[in-house]
């Protein structure tokens, strides 16, 4: 029995070949979804807040102890945990005259910890 071709099949597509590509389009992501993972990763190729995120990873910490840690400005840390605030990546909370800083979910630590193991061959 001979199966129909559909007509927005591609010429040169088997059976076989199209229904892999509409198995493929099922698993395709949306715009946005595939703009808002992009901005994530964009977020972590920066050196800098990836460093950020290895220490708040196992730690929360107050500004001045990042910037301790860090070795770097305040001004400059301020500005890449506001950039990692707005992509929810990190959450603050304010205690006093501190603010404290940590990984806004077990996602972002377990996203890191499997770039590491990645880089490391683990």
């Amino acid at each position: 029995m001979t199966q129909l071709v559909p007509l927005d099949m591609p010429v040169g597509l088997d059976d076989h070949d199209y229904e892999g590509v509409e198995q493929a389009k099922e698993s395709l992501v949306d715009s946005e979804t595939a703009q808002e993972v992009a901005q994530l990763f964009k977020a972590l190729s920066d050196p800098t807040r990836v460093r950020l995120i290895s220490i708040l990873a196992e730690h929360e910490l107050f500004v001045h102890s990042i910037v301790e840690a860090l070795g770097m400005t305040q001004s400059a840390i301020s500005h890449q945990l506001q950039t990692l605030r707005m992509l929810r990546i990190v959450r603050s909370r304010k205690e006093g005259k501190h603010v404290y800083y940590t990984l806004d979910d077990t996602h972002i630590a377990n996203l890191f910890r499997q770039g590491l193991a990645h880089i490391r061959h683990e």
